[in-house]
């Protein structure tokens, strides 16, 4: 069910479709939310080069708090317009970050992560939370990642919207 790239071969918008593709497979019958986030998490970690967090902040009682995902161990809360995932949480806007250390207010919960890049996850004016993935390069996010997150973001984000 799952098959592996290897980055270089393709081009990165093919990676991207490809990814989709494959989440699209892994989520479909899928109704818990916490496995749909596990497998997300882990394809994206596998699939995409120079990575060392990928994963999501659930937004819970008006703050983030961690969620699945693949890397090192994480900051289990943070407070909304806080740091990169903070910011992009209250303004619901999707940050890319070239240089974590120049943000003002990072967090920096894996002090290798030099570059970031956050997806908001929005369902009908109601934020989830968001996708957050992390990268020891500096500025290794661009539009197209950008372009291929926000994809992953709305593929996933009706398997994690709480009945309402």
């Amino acid at each position: 069910m799952f098959a592996s790239e290897v980055f270089g071969l393709v081009q990165k918008s093919e990676l991207y479709a490809q990814l989709s593709s494959q989440l699209s497979a892994l989520i479909a019958d899928e109704t818990d939310a916490v496995a749909n986030m596990a497998n997300c998490a882990a394809l994206i970690f596998q699939s995409l080069p120079d990575l060392n967090w990928s994963g999501f902040y659930l937004l819970k009682g008006g703050e983030l708090v961690l969620g699945p995902f693949q890397g090192r161990p994480a900051c289990i809360r943070i407070a909304l317009g806080r740091g990169v995932c903070g910011k992009a949480a209250q303004e619901r806007t999707t940050l890319r970050v070239a240089d974590v250390n120049a943000f003002p207010d990072h967090i920096a919960c894996d002090s290798a992560s030099r570059s970031e890049i956050v997806v908001p996850l929005v369902d009908n004016d109601y934020l989830i939370g968001v996708l957050d993935v992390d990268s020891p390069k500096l500025d290794r996010f661009d539009a197209e990642d950008e372009a291929g997150l926000k994809e992953v973001a709305r593929l996933i984000t009706p398997k994690l919207a709480p009945s309402r």
